[in-house]
């Protein structure tokens, strides 16, 4: 195995190390999720703690790590007596992001359970991982049915293999540390809570800092024993630390004070749950360990609410983590004292760089802005009259007259938008596909490893055989040809391309806030069923891909909020645009479907012949099957329904802002139709 880069040698992010120190000291904190850009040393740190972790003490023999001093009683291998132990390193065990469930969790041979009635397991990664560290990088882009598996683990500290009936079960606690992109798309808020604390990284900008990165990292590349040999010393002054606290743990005192502190802090700002107020409580105390000692003060409960809240308040992916700290400091304040811990609350937090503006747990409250932060704009300037349409003052230069960005309607909850037919896409909660989880719709021969097993169709293949097989009393004779997989139904995550007319027409009759609102609502609809997202935008003269096609719904919503507005609509190019998104998406993707939603009031006047050349764009849509929704944003008295017309040329169907409310009862919403269907259809939505 190749030497890891040192722990010690890491340079900067104060925070990260912390956090991942503390679990070492004290698993029960419940892991750690870092957040921050890529190279930023995310998983490099991770990597080099697992040789700072204490040795274990195992039962020789035992695939599944039991404590020789109190082993498993439901241990696959057991009994354990009192037979030979000895000690290993601790592991840190990779998750991939495309792993199977078998691998997961292990694999049961389905044909001699059956057959023979034996249990023959092979342990997965939470067996490995059990008294060690479960590494998984790039987290947020965790499939959902790994995602549940790693809940149930970390919750009940145990795995099961269920196989139609017959179940395996080993014990299965360790720490989870998870490494991600935000950029790349948010975690479920269920799996987000299972971290205990939180990490927001970001790469240092001052230069003598990233001199000595550079410097380290180059050292080690070029000789990684000799480097590793140079930070020993330091590796052996953390990992005798980290004993020490270890032994001492047990000993701190949480007192009645800080208790109080920490249910106050929770409190003030509002998470859900308890589970905040026991990790906090937890992570005090190691920290009051690390530190050397026995007694939990108040700069100790303000370092570990920066660790353990700032993922537990968000309340959709469009906030931004971080806590004021001023607040915290107040709430501190006014519940401390009961124990003499007053003086220390501002000043000793801070040595551990808790007000730094840099990576800090924090992020945006220790200086950088905030992603979701108020549009800059006025949220009255799509009230003044705009270019290029409906004979309202231009500007000169034609296609200019851009105006500040529009503040986005509050959002609220969307109708069902979906994608026809049966698609096999990653796993979401849109459309329906085949998959290896939902309902079962019957059977086939299984291609591969056999996962899901459909007994009653095995029965049924194996039953005509029995005589010829010498059975001929009770029982059956399953053999490998008779086994059938399961075909199951359930849900996939498309591809939702946004396609924002950004012109004149829009802004002038005070619609874009609306507007903004509408797209911010299907942008949490699309977080919440797992699409990856792309935004384009129309107007002036030229159409521009806003976002490319991401998983981070959130960077979506920060470029929807600074959408300029302005000038004439050129919905062809925003049409032709959106489709050669889509072409180079499909050579990326193929097996991710699309779903092209059109925001707009169907006008079309940039360029030559607009509204031709138009509906020669919609059409090329229409021609290859891509389901298409035009919602359409046309306001006042007289309309002329030119979104609608637009929907019959796409082939799609149209629906109006206010139809695009869940709790609307102004019309059904309409299921999405393939090409050539037009826009029939008006299934009420679930």
């Amino acid at each position: 195995m190749s030497t890891p880069f040192p722990f010690t040698a890491v340079v900067g992010q104060d925070d990260l190390r912390l956090a991942l120190l503390l679990n070492a000291v004290s698993p029960a904190v419940g892991g750690v999720l870092v957040r921050g850009e890529k190279g930023t040393a995310k998983s490099t740190a991770v990597r080099a703690l697992s040789a700072l972790m204490p040795e274990v003490d195992v039962v020789s023999g035992c695939r599944f790590s039991c404590d020789p001093a109190s082993p498993d009683p439901g241990c696959p291998d057991g009994p354990h007596g009192t037979g030979a132990s000895g000690s290993r390193p601790a592991r840190m065990v990779e998750l991939p992001v495309g792993a199977s469930e078998d691998r997961l969790v292990g694999a049961l041979d389905i044909e001699r359970a059956l057959a023979e009635g034996v249990k023959a397991f092979e342990p997965g990664l939470l067996a490995d991982a059990h008294r060690g560290i479960l590494y998984v990088d790039e987290v947020n882009l965790l499939h959902d049915h790994l995602v549940d598996l790693l809940l149930d683990a970390a919750a009940m500290g145990a795995s099961y293999v269920e196989r139609e009936g017959v179940s395996v079960r080993h014990a299965s606690k360790f720490l989870l540390v998870g490494t991600m992109n935000p950029e790349e798309g948010e975690l479920r808020p269920q799996l987000l809570d299972r971290f205990g604390l939180t990490v927001e990284v970001a790469a240092s900008r001052e230069p003598d800092q990233r001199v000595e990165v550079v410097r380290r990292r180059l050292a080690y590349d070029d000789d990684p024993n000799g480097f590793a040999g140079r930070w020993a010393d330091e590796e052996a002054a953390v990992r005798a630390r980290i004993v020490a606290a270890r032994e001492l743990l047990p000993s701190v005192q949480l007192g009645d004070g800080a208790l109080r502190q920490i249910a106050a802090t929770c409190a003030a700002f509002e998470v859900d749950g308890m589970r905040a107020d026991i990790v906090m409580a937890r992570t005090a105390t190691a920290l009051a360990a690390w530190a050397g000692r026995t007694e939990v003060l108040a700069e100790d409960v303000r370092q570990a609410a920066l660790l353990a809240l700032p993922h537990r308040r968000r309340r959709n992916p469009f906030d931004a983590p971080g806590l004021d700290e001023d607040k915290l400091d107040e709430t501190l304040e006014e519940f401390g004292g009961q124990d003499g811990e007053d003086e220390g609350e501002g000043e000793d937090g801070d040595g551990d760089g808790d007000d730094d503006p840099g990576p800090g747990p924090g992020g945006g409250p220790g200086g950088q802005p905030e992603p979701d932060d108020a549009p800059r704009g006025d949220g009255d300037a799509a009230a003044r009259p705009e270019a290029g349409e409906g004979g309202e003052p231009q500007p000169s230069g034609g296609g200019g007259g851009e105006q500040s960005p529009a503040r986005a309607a509050e959002p609220f909850r969307t109708k069902v938008l979906s994608v026809p037919g049966l698609g096999e896409g990653a796993a979401g909660r849109r459309s329906r596909a085949r998959t290896e989880h939902g309902r079962t719709i019957g059977a086939r021969r299984p291609q591969g490893s056999l996962t899901k097993l459909h007994l009653a169709a095995t029965v049924q293949a194996a039953a005509p055989h029995q005589r010829a097989r010498g059975r001929s009393g009770p029982g059956l004779v399953v053999r490998r040809d008779d086994l059938r997989q399961a075909s199951r139904e359930g849900r996939e995550g498309n591809l939702v391309l946004f396609v924002v007319d950004a012109s004149g027409s829009m802004a002038a009759r005070q619609r874009m806030s609306a507007v903004k609102g509408a797209v911010l609502s299907l942008l949490l609809d699309a977080y919440q069923r797992r699409d990856k997202v792309g935004l384009v935008t129309f107007r002036g003269s030229a159409a521009d891909v806003a976002l490319p096609p991401t998983s981070s719904v959130d960077a979506a919503a920060v470029r929807l909020e600074s959408l300029p507005t302005g000038g004439r609509t050129p919905l062809a190019a925003g049409l032709l645009k959106a489709h050669e998104v889509l072409r180079v998406e499909r050579l990326r993707d193929p097996a991710r479907r699309a779903l092209v939603v059109v925001v707009t009031d169907g006008r079309a006047t940039g360029g030559p012949e607009p509204v031709a050349l138009a509906g020669r764009a919609a059409r090329l849509f229409a021609a290859e099957g891509v389901a298409s929704v035009v919602v359409d944003c046309e306001s006042g008295p007289v309309r002329l329904g030119l979104a609608g017309q637009l929907a019959g040329e796409l082939g799609g169907t149209a629906v109006t802002l206010d139809e695009l409310r869940a709790d609307s009862i102004a019309g059904l919403v309409r299921d999405v139709q393939g090409s050539g269907q037009g826009s029939k259809g008006a299934r009420r939505a679930a």
